[in-house]
């Protein structure tokens, strides 16, 4: 299991200049008071970047989206679940760069109907909603409803519930699919289940950041690259 550091303070504006603002699809430029280019998509991601930290609302926050959008760039899945949906902050990240990549879907899971409601709400403003299915409910049950095969897994729900939603997807996950974890800095007691067996069975990384949210100050996220074991 390797650590590394990522991203140090990373401003929400220069975080989302470095993760490629620029348009496209149906989320097409709009200007802005100073009438520079701006992406609608980017919009949306501040303002909700500014409800979550105002409402306390658990989110990766812009450094962690920067990654994470990378990440999805770099693999260019046909199918990414997340476990944890909350207002749509992260699966804006994510589905921005599927409309970008041209392909792909999001199955996002959230146990509250409202939020859930405002999340899809939050994907139809960014033009995102083609590539966005919000389920409701507990992503333990629906994870293992799933029929795709999954090429990305995201967790960030209740960290009891990431052991149990990995277990329940574990048979549609792609041999060489990506696993990610969130805040396992701030919250690996509670998933050590999760971490202990990612550990041991799977290839995984545990990449530090240094963030600026109401509720710390620095973070991790866990990158596993599942591998199927055989005769599974």
């Amino acid at each position: 299991m390797k650590k590394r550091a990522w991203i140090s303070r990373l401003p929400v504006v220069l975080a989302l200049a470095l993760c490629g603002c620029d348009g496209g699809g149906d989320s097409g430029p709009v200007k802005s008071a100073k009438g520079e280019p701006e992406d609608r998509v980017a919009k949306i991601i501040e303002e909700l970047d500014r409800t979550c930290r105002e409402q306390t609302v658990y989110m990766v926050g812009p450094e962690k989206g920067v990654r994470l959008a990378e990440l999805i760039r770099s693999r260019a899945p046909e199918v990414v679940v997340e476990c944890g949906t909350a207002l749509g902050y992260s699966g804006l990240w994510i589905a921005r760069e599927l409309e970008k990549l041209g392909r792909g879907k999001l199955i996002t899971i959230e146990l509250d109907p409202a939020r859930a409601e405002l999340a899809r709400e939050n994907f139809r403003r960014a033009g995102l909603a083609a590539r966005v299915d919000v389920r409701t409910g507990d992503a333990r049950a629906l994870a293992g409803e799933i029929e795709e095969e999954v090429d990305v897994l995201f967790l960030d729900c209740n960290y009891a519930n990431y052991h149990p939603c990995f277990l329940a997807i574990e048979g549609r996950l792609k041999d060489g699919a990506l696993l990610v974890a969130d805040n396992v800095g701030i919250g690996a007691g509670g998933m050590q289940d999760y971490l202990d067996a990612v550990r041991s069975d799977h290839e995984s990384e545990t990449e530090w950041f240094d963030i600026d949210l109401p509720w710390g100050k620095r973070d991790a996220m866990e990158l596993t690259t599942f591998r199927r074991k055989a005769g599974r």
